[in-house]
């Protein structure tokens, strides 16, 4: 999964990878897509935020967990942030990441994704969630994953429910009511 330092992780159709700095143009215009910011409120930042948070932070961030998995795999609050690149063209389609979600009770270690318009209903969210988990499960101390989806966005609550998250439930949150979700590491074959 470790090539060229840059984490990578197959999938069928997609490669889930670490973000490199040259995503951060196509990453930041997707964050623009309203299909994308009416589901994930507060990622359509300024361009300068944006290159600001995905140079001394998110990249950054990317290389501590790497090597807290080196070091045996206690990621305590770390953060992943992963491109979804299409096996097919090579374009950044996607996000999918991973961190502690502070509005939900422990264990709260959160994974979200994002998919761009052009590439919706074609499995990808689910295949990159299931990549991540994965992941996650086998070379982390990660035992518990959370997951949240508004209440409306039914194709973000089928992915969670596709990839064996299991409903919880409806929580409020500050910009909207959430279906609430929770999946077990010994639940996943």
């Amino acid at each position: 999964m470790m090539e060229d330092s840059i984490l990578k992780i197959d999938g069928k159709d997609i490669i889930v990878r670490e973000f490199i700095e040259s995503d951060l143009e196509a990453f930041h215009s997707l964050t623009w897509q309203p299909e994308i910011h009416d589901y994930l409120p507060g990622w359509n930042v300024s361009k300068e935020q944006r290159r600001d948070w995905f140079l001394n932070y998110e990249l950054p961030d990317n290389q501590q967990f790497r090597n807290a998995v080196m070091r045996g795999g206690e990621i305590g609050d770390l953060r992943l942030r992963m491109a979804i690149v299409s096996k097919q063209t090579g374009e950044l389609i996607g996000w999918c990441c991973t961190g502690i979600k502070d509005e939900l009770p422990p264990p709260n270690r959160e994974i979200m994704y994002a998919v761009s318009r052009d590439h919706r209903g074609k499995g990808y969210a689910a295949q990159a969630a299931h990549a991540l988990i994965r992941y996650l499960f086998e070379n982390t101390n990660v035992e518990t994953l959370v997951a949240i989806a508004l209440v409306h966005n039914d194709p973000s609550n089928r992915v969670l429910r596709k990839c064996g998250f299991r409903f919880e439930s409806t929580i409020e949150l500050e910009d909207g009511s959430y279906h609430y979700y929770r999946l077990y590491k010994d639940s996943v074959h």
